[in-house]
């Protein structure tokens, strides 16, 4: 299993073989992408029926001898102002994934990365202070396409606030980056932290254990 080179340095990260030489799982991944897209919706969309709808509480007219057909209320679907039919009403849009399946899910949108060889390090904690050129200049060659930088740990807060303004750049801590943003991603770049972060949580749950 070949290694990660570091950004603007000549070291590298090593990468776990079980967790970055997995085979991939199409359908697997599509189900967990899917999953995790669907979990982020807020789901507050909501309409007024009519008995939420204010006003209509009397007969618009009486109920014969008028020569229309019968209302009992203008708050009705039919009338201008009235409720909604059948309208969307505050959900949860989660599904459930087993947390096996997301953890090979991982492994195979990791290990993707690692066959195309577009997984990188970083030295976090080579920034004394917050600079948004140092951080352009570290990854000008990988700009091609969206490029998602994993952190971990409030020790590379100032590396997060270099990074955070780059224009398609994604700045994710470890424990929120999931299989959705690898996918997501031409090009990942982890600190060491993160690295370890994320190689746990992928590994199979008798790696975790032994």
């Amino acid at each position: 299993m070949a290694d990660a080179p570091i950004l603007g340095g000549t070291k590298k990260l090593k990468l776990d073989a079980d967790v970055f030489g997995a085979e991939f799982n199409g359908p697997l991944v599509h189900e967990v992408v899917v999953a995790e897209l669907a979990a982020r919706r807020r789901g507050m969309h909501a309409t007024r029926t009519r008995g939420l709808v204010r006003g209509g509480s009397a007969k618009p007219w009486r109920q014969k001898g008028t020569g229309r057909a019968r209302q009992g209320t203008i708050r009705a679907p039919h009338f201008a102002g009235g409720g909604v039919v059948f309208g969307p009403s505050p959900r949860s849009y989660t599904v459930k994934v087993n947390r096996k399946a997301r953890r090979a899910a991982l492994r195979c949108a990791l290990s993707i990365h690692a066959e195309r060889g577009s997984v990188f390090g970083l030295d976090a904690g080579g920034f004394d202070a917050p600079s948004t050129k140092t951080a352009s200049d570290l990854i000008a060659d990988r700009r091609g396409g969206s490029v998602l930088i994993v952190l971990s740990g409030p020790d590379e807060a100032i590396a997060f606030k270099s990074f955070r303004n780059l224009a398609g750049v994604t700045v994710l801590a470890a424990e929120d980056c999931g299989v959705a943003d690898v996918v997501g991603a031409a090009t990942i770049v982890f600190s060491s932290d993160a690295l370890d972060a994320v190689t746990a949580r992928a590994k199979k749950k008798s790696e975790v254990s032994a």
